[in-house]
């Protein structure tokens, strides 16, 4: 598009008589927003809703971020995913108490600086709170940019990234770039739709959108190709001994690094195997309780997973054994796992025997 100013009128215009009001948009403090910021990363506007709002009652400032031990961080991120994106706000917090005695940073370069923090999440921060013309592209914004200009250029590659960054400069320094930030993510949130056919009839830049024109929206924007996923096979061992659980502590590298979870084996076993495999493990079961298949999509690798609760005599010391109310208080439990333990709260399992 040669002028981007062209959308800004009808853009902010339709921004605020249709955005969504949301918690986060009824603020400018910057560690509101960089939480918000985060925490959307990857994930659904209405997932964060509630995580949000948990989130700020118990960590209401950089310096209860910057302090807070690892365990209660990580049980306010569970079921969120992505767990580093928790640890680098601690990291940055505690860069924020070091370099800036506390006060988050108000310039670009410092708030890029920070841990966890890239080109987009540091352009909204500075665009939204500091009305700074730092434009914040993210898959959103590109998708209504490709479409505005009908341009095959693949959004994975970084020099597409820049480009677009670099062409709403122009348009951000004519002011308002708070609300630009927040009028663009949103259009291409609930109009410029990622998945399914737009609502072009909807868009209040459809007389500006050569994608409409064409009609090729449904072409745009251009991606890599997604590599398909690795499946793994796993049979999980949820075992107790009356009201203690045992768990264990994930390595502190890879795939949900330093995380709870309960004791597995790879490959897919049945009962009469699994009661087997856990009797040469030094554990001395009971009786199988339940069984509860239950795939886990990560987005490189695919978990199939047959789970057994198992009730033991004989604890295994090398594990934590923790009371089944300390793992909905306490202990985070990614989601592949705790899921094991909301099927069994609603009461739809059957009980079997060994």
């Amino acid at each position: 598009m040669k002028d981007w100013l062209l959308i800004k009128q009808p853009l902010l215009s339709w921004y605020d008589h249709n955005h969504r009001e949301l918690k986060w948009r009824q603020t400018k403090d910057p560690y509101a927003i960089w939480i918000s910021e985060i925490m959307l990363q990857q994930t659904r506007v209405e997932a964060v809703k509630g995580y949000y709002d948990r989130f700020l009652k118990i960590l209401p400032d950089v310096k209860a971020l910057a302090m807070v031990e690892e365990e209660v961080l990580l049980k306010l991120w569970e079921g969120l995913g992505y767990y580093n994106r928790a640890r680098n706000l601690k990291k940055a917090a505690m860069q924020i108490m070091d370099q800036y005695a506390g006060t988050f940073p108000s310039k670009y370069e410092q708030v890029i600086g920070l841990a966890g923090i890239g080109e987009y999440t540091a352009g909204a921060i500075c665009s939204i709170c500091y009305d700074a013309p730092t434009p914040a592209v993210d898959g959103n914004v590109l998708r209504v940019m490709m479409r505005l200009q009908n341009c095959y250029d693949n959004i994975d590659d970084l020099k597409t990234k820049k480009n677009a960054r670099t062409e709403l400069v122009s348009l951000y320094e004519s002011g308002d770039c708070g609300r630009l930030t927040q009028a663009l993510m949103e259009l291409g949130a609930v109009v410029c739709i990622p998945n399914g056919i737009p609502k072009c009839t909807e868009c209040p830049l459809k007389n500006q959108c050569m994608a409409y024109e064409k009609q090729s929206y449904m072409e745009l924007p251009v991606r890599k190709p997604k590599k398909q996923r690795r499946i793994e096979d796993m049979t999980v061992f949820v075992l107790h001994d009356g009201d203690y659980y045992a768990i264990g502590k994930r390595p502190d590298s890879g795939l949900l690094a330093g995380m709870w979870e309960f004791y597995h084996a790879k490959g897919t076993m049945d009962a009469k195997q699994a009661v087997s495999f856990i009797a040469k493990e030094g554990f001395e079961p009971v009786a199988i309780e339940y069984e509860i298949p239950y795939t886990h999509i990560f987005s490189h690798v695919e978990w199939r997973m047959r789970a057994y609760f198992i009730q033991c005599r004989k604890r295994k010391e090398s594990l934590q054994w923790v009371q089944r109310s300390e793992l909905d208080s306490t202990y985070a439990l990614p989601t592949a796992f705790k899921t094991f333990l909301e099927k069994e709260s609603s009461n739809e399992l059957s009980r079997g025997t060994i």
